[in-house]
């Protein structure tokens, strides 16, 4: 063989296994479940698994809508008044969006929720929305527990109802938009701590396989039918104890169908006998890493809290605790806990992050000052996809 045939052929041998090489690695390379997501919407997916190596994300539900003494005033934030920065994830929630009407089940716009959604987006930050939507058979709240969701599945009694639910809330997930036109994306979570009984899409209120059929049917119409691609898909049962390793799975959709996997646990660190074990959340929360790493996933604590926060060193004698307690329990990409209801407008000593003057304000600056939790000035880009997109976790 001649000399320059030999180097053809090696040249091409080279490529070859370049392209086998890249296609492998794409075959591998974790992406959302939705195959148009959105460049920013992939670019968030892969970023948090990434960030998810060295950090975990502090975030609050409604910090810029109010607090415990203020109602929408721009600026404000108990996270920031309190630890000097936003925190890195802002919950929304859009239960009575449903419904038609203008203010959430918290009494807030819905407008100023898409104002405040645009606003997190471009401080880096990351939005989450959970949705407590009413009962479509009785007409009560979320809470009523009358038997319905597989009246709202195809050919059921109020299949037509839930359709009309879900163009509303497809098109305000997809009216999420920068001035530029640049959908935001949010990872939605709907139909959450189903293991509990005590919302209408809960266990003893309707059966795995149905609720399995509704959460497969509300991501295909809002995804495939209404277009909408900037969504990230959060599955969140209640706390990891009480459903159990094996249970968590009980309701689960499938892998095509989830981008986050959560649990919501407000007992576990809670004061009194079943609370304050912290190497049992450390280890629930090793477990759930463990299950995003093997599935290609996102792993959050997707709710918790104390309310009224008694303990003054709870952030890091507890929260702070768990999440370094244990190999692995730091590979959650956030935790977000619940909102501070104003006192005078809604719920007084309803509050789940500290405000100025709190007596855990003090020892919420040093879980705020942990080079393990970010803050929305710590992160890096989110929304840019970075040159290695394996993404492995």
């Amino acid at each position: 063989m001649s000399d320059s045939r030999a180097i053809l052929v090696l040249s091409l041998g080279l490529i070859a296994s370049a392209c086998a090489a890249t296609a492998r690695a794409q075959e591998r390379s974790p992406a959302p479940s939705d195959p148009h997501a959105t460049a920013r919407t992939r670019a968030l997916f892969v970023n948090l698994r990434e960030v998810a190596r060295d950090h975990v994300l502090f975030g609050h539900q409604d910090d810029l809508a109010y607090g415990v003494s203020w109602w929408d005033e721009a600026g404000r934030s108990d996270v920031r008044e309190t630890a000097g920065s936003y925190p890195a994830v802002i919950g929304s929630e859009l239960g009575w969006l449903e419904q038609g009407g203008p203010v959430s089940l918290d009494k807030v716009r819905f407008d100023r929720i898409r104002h405040w959604m645009v606003e997190a987006y471009g401080m880096g930050g990351v939005n989450t929305a959970s949705w407590h939507l009413n009962n479509p058979v009785s007409g009560g709240s979320a809470w009523d527990t009358t038997a319905a969701v597989a009246a709202i599945l195809p050919g059921g009694a109020q299949h037509d109802k839930y359709v009309a639910w879900l163009d509303r809330l497809a098109d305000f997930l997809g009216s999420v938009r920068t001035a530029d036109g640049e959908p935001v994306p949010i990872i939605f979570r709907p139909f959450h701590e189903m293991g509990g009984g005590w919302f209408w899409w809960g266990r003893g209120h309707a059966t795995p396989e149905d609720y399995r059929a509704l959460w497969r049917f509300t991501v295909e119409y809002v995804r495939d039918h209404k277009g909408v691609h900037n969504l990230l898909w959060a599955y969140s049962p209640n706390a990891l104890r009480d459903v159990g390793q094996d249970g968590y799975w009980t309701w689960y959709p499938g892998d095509a169908y989830v981008d986050v996997l959560g649990f919501d646990d407000y007992s576990t660190l809670e004061p009194g006998s079943r609370g304050n074990d912290v190497a049992g959340l450390a280890a629930d929360l090793a477990w759930l890493v463990r299950q995003a790493g093997e599935r290609d996933k996102i792993a959050a604590l997707t709710e918790a809290g104390v309310e009224g926060i008694p303990d003054p060193n709870w952030w890091t004698g507890r929260l702070l605790a768990a999440i370094t307690a244990r190999p692995g329990a730091a590979g959650i990409a956030w935790v977000l806990v619940w909102r501070n209801a104003n006192a005078k407008l809604d719920r007084a000593g309803h509050f789940f992050a500290p405000y100025a003057g709190h007596p855990s304000a003090p020892d919420f600056v040093r879980f705020r000052s942990d080079s393990l939790i970010l803050f929305a000035d710590e992160l890096p880009d989110l929304y840019r996809m970075p040159r290695d997109t394996t993404g492995h976790q």
